[in-house]
């Protein structure tokens, strides 16, 4: 049975079946293991690690004079009957007044990101193969692939995050988790979360849904609208990915948090548990905006996805179901106008959007190649609107004008070829 306890409780003979802080700062390379060491155990306590998930069927419980003070058992089930855990000592530092300047530009970037999109998809795609076999979710081994994605977000946050909402509808389940991952790091850089704890709550995105593993793929794939039944069931995709991650080793706290809550509302209408605001972490109001997001700007298999720029707008309508400040953070890591948003000008030209000005959010760079005014095509141009007297005046809908090669103009050769 698990039981989660704090690391004063821990002593030599206990079975660590999960450490509760930062996979980051932890000093073992491994995290199911018996303690037999006291040098292990001094380690630990000096590591900044808040808790640990132990399994008393395999070591020690926690000493008799020590019960009073223990963390009730852990069911697989949601946790509803105590508040999620704080964010780790990382997570909590002041935010910066602005993340750092982006080294590489979108173009530079791409290259790089469209290789690692390829590269996360086949993991991702195992990791769910593996889970509909029974197999329990490894979570460790996605550590390296979260590293790349982490750095390729601090290279340019746009890059990857932009090219990962370019799914085709097959690819949907395992590209999403790929693009929460992505924009997960991206909002923690603008709460001022620290690179490690970034790093895990990239972890935690590119885990969420792996509950879905679980679902029928009849009913995960169903180009319609599902029945009752059918979305009771899918609801309980959070819960089983929940129970995947406590069967499997190396999940921290922030991973089991946001699979199990990153369906939660603030208003309490949220699912699986309809927890109250005061008992949803930061991190599960950071995933429910990011899967959000992600979910509506994608093609699905009963749905064509929304234009970023209206999906941004729609979201931020929704009054309820997001923290406020998580959202007006996630509009400064993204833009008001996300990469590859159609625009026009006021001068009457049409442009899609290239890169974010994080000092001007209204003034993206933009790539202009239509004109309203002659409805004819125009030289290419790229604008920098914070240095130009033209601005936006308006987001438009690509489906409306029809123009197949807007994903092309922003990517170029880096587009995946959707149809």
């Amino acid at each position: 049975m698990l039981k989660k306890i704090t690391v004063d409780q821990v002593r030599v003979g206990m079975h660590l079946h999960a450490l509760d802080g930062p996979w980051m700062d932890h000093p073992f390379w491994k995290t199911r293991f018996v303690i037999r060491d006291p040098a292990d155990l001094a380690k630990l306590r000096a590591s900044g690690v808040a808790g640990v998930w132990i399994d008393i069927s395999k070591g020690l419980d926690v000493a008799p004079e020590a019960s009073a003070g223990a963390v009730a058992p852990a069911p697989l089930a949601p946790p509803v009957a105590a508040p999620p855990p704080a964010p780790p000592a990382a997570a909590r530092a002041a935010a910066p007044a602005m993340p750092p300047a982006p080294s590489h530009t979108l173009q530079e970037e791409l290259k790089q990101a469209a290789a690692l999109c390829r590269q996360a998809h086949a993991q991702v795609k195992s990791m769910f193969s593996e889970a509909r076999l029974g197999r329990a979710a490894d979570a460790e081994q996605c550590l390296p692939l979260v590293n790349d994605i982490a750095d390729s977000v601090f290279r340019n946050p746009g890059a990857l995050v932009s090219l990962a909402r370019l799914k085709t509808q097959d690819d949907y389940t395992y590209l999403h988790s790929v693009a929460v991952c992505a924009l997960m790091i991206t909002l923690g850089r603008e709460l001022g979360l620290s690179a490690d704890a970034c790093r895990e709550v990239g972890l935690a995105g590119l885990m969420h849904d792996l509950g879905k593993a679980a679902m029928p793929l009849d009913v995960l794939n169903k180009p319609g609208k599902l029945t009752d039944d059918e979305y009771t069931l899918m609801k309980t995709h959070p819960l089983r990915g929940y129970e995947l991650l406590v069967e499997g080793r190396g999940a921290p706290g922030a991973a089991l948090d946001v699979c199990l809550n990153h369906h939660e509302r603030i208003d309490g209408t949220g699912y699986p548990s309809g927890l109250p605001p005061e008992r949803i972490s930061q991190f599960a109001r950071m995933g429910a905006v990011c899967d959000v997001y992600d979910a509506i700007t994608s093609d699905r298999p009963y749905k064509m996805g929304w234009d970023p720029a209206a999906s941004i707008a729609a979201m931020a309508t929704w009054k309820g179901h997001f923290d406020p400040a998580v959202f007006k953070a996630f509009v400064k890591g993204v833009g008001i106008y996300p990469v590859g948003s159609l625009v026009k000008l006021q001068s009457g030209r049409l442009a899609v959007v290239l890169e974010q000005n994080p000092q001007s959010l209204a003034a993206p760079r933009v790539k202009i190649f239509f004109s309203t005014k002659s409805n004819m095509p125009v030289s290419v141009q790229v604008l920098d609107l914070a240095r130009a007297t033209d601005k936006i005046v308006s987001r438009e809908d690509p489906k409306v004008w029809g123009f197949p090669q807007l994903d092309e103009l922003w990517a170029g050769e880096m587009a995946p070829k959707r149809g």
